[in-house]
């Protein structure tokens, strides 16, 4: 199926769930893959904008009561690539990214984006292992150790003291 028709039926299906659309969410005339910035609002469970992963440029805007419930609406997912905390309290913000969003990589003050200086990379069924950086580096090779001796191994006598070592 085509990438646009497949993220358009999540827009549609999401707002004839009761979402309503605030800017886009129309196909535009012609062939081509483009589909313009959308932002949904009054999103919620049980609809694709907040239960699927959205590949292209679709916000889902999620209403939430408090700080407890915000948590819980960004892990209520079986997805968890990247998330982003939005804050005054810079410090507070770092320890809910750290401690309490089941994300891969999770930003505060700032959009999902990826360096690659370090690694990026999902939980839960966002991926498998890290990409980019060092560590996303090992997950493209085989590790394997070799270890070698300066000369072959002499045998040993079987009532040699040493044989007790030689395994």
């Amino acid at each position: 199926q085509d990438l646009r028709e497949a993220l358009h039926r999540q827009v549609t299906e999401s707002l004839r769930k009761g979402a309503h659309c605030l800017l886009g969410g129309k196909i535009p005339e012609g062939a081509g893959a483009y589909y313009p910035p959308t932002v949904l609002t009054d999103v919620s469970a049980g609809m694709p904008a907040y239960e699927e992963e959205l590949f292209g440029p679709v916000a889902a805007v999620i209403a939430v009561k408090n700080e407890a419930e915000a948590i819980a609406t960004a892990n209520d997912s079986v997805f968890g690539l990247a998330g982003a905390v939005i804050t005054r309290d810079v410090a507070r913000g770092e320890r809910i990214a750290a401690e309490l969003i089941e994300s891969g990589c999770v930003f505060v003050n700032e959009s999902v984006r990826s360096d690659p200086r370090l690694p990026f990379g999902g939980v839960k069924e966002s991926g498998y292992g890290r990409e980019l950086s060092e560590y996303g580096i090992k997950e493209f090779v085989k590790i394997k150790t070799v270890y070698v001796a300066a000369s072959p191994v002499q045998a040993r006598p079987a009532d040699s003291k040493s044989a007790q070592n030689v395994r």
